[in-house]
């Protein structure tokens, strides 16, 4: 078995595997980013799970997945034919049957993980929210990272622009989104006097 492992043929499924471990054994001890998140639209991301269940979750389940799958079939092949896969051949096999795993894995999962855990939040319900700037400076038509929590405490990393093409914002600033445009926001200082004018409209 511990040659199938180190085979070059197989060593992508072994390193998946490992990798599942590791990230496991971080989040056991507590040293993970527990608020880790990503906000993607797409429908392949949605048939995964995404939203359902968190990301490192889905991430953990697909590792498993793939490496279980990928090694399953190179000691498959070794016992029918004597010889191992070609990578080329056996990783978008792989691949092939680990993602449709990976998303039966997630709705089972979601209905074990608490809903605390898993609250849907649609994206758009961000505005109104305040966030800090928390990597690159953010100007017209040059988005920053902004961190952002919601309600239910979740953190979400998302794009902004200033909604005055004249402002600019930059790392550990304090900010409030106003509106969604594209794939980001637009968002005006905490310190800016429009901010106490759009509280209180």
């Amino acid at each position: 078995m511990m040659e199938l492992l180190i085979a070059p043929e197989a060593v992508v499924f072994t390193a998946a595997w490992v990798l599942m471990l590791a990230i496991g054994v971080i989040e056991a001890l507590g040293l993970g980013g527990g608020d880790f998140d990503l906000d993607l639209d797409s429908g392949l991301f949605d048939w995964l799970g995404v939203g359902r269940v968190p990301l490192l979750v889905l991430l953990i389940a697909f590792l498993a997945a793939f490496g279980s799958v990928g090694l399953a079939g190179q000691q498959t092949a070794l016992e029918w034919t004597g010889a191992l896969l070609s990578p080329w051949i056996a990783i978008p096999a792989a691949l092939v049957v680990a993602l449709p795993l990976t998303a039966g894995l997630s709705r089972i999962l979601a209905k074990v993980i608490p809903q605390d855990e898993t609250t849907a939040f649609e994206i758009d319900d961000l505005v109104g929210r305040a966030g800090i700037i928390t990597v690159g400076r953010a100007a017209s038509g040059s988005p920053a990272r902004t961190r952002v929590v919601d309600p239910h405490g979740q953190a979400h990393h998302v794009l902004v622009e200033p909604n005055d093409p004249a402002d600019s914002f930059v790392e550990g600033d304090t900010v409030l989104l106003v509106r969604r445009e594209g794939h980001g926001f637009r968002a005006i200082l905490h310190s800016s006097p429009r901010f106490s004018n759009w509280m209180d409209s």
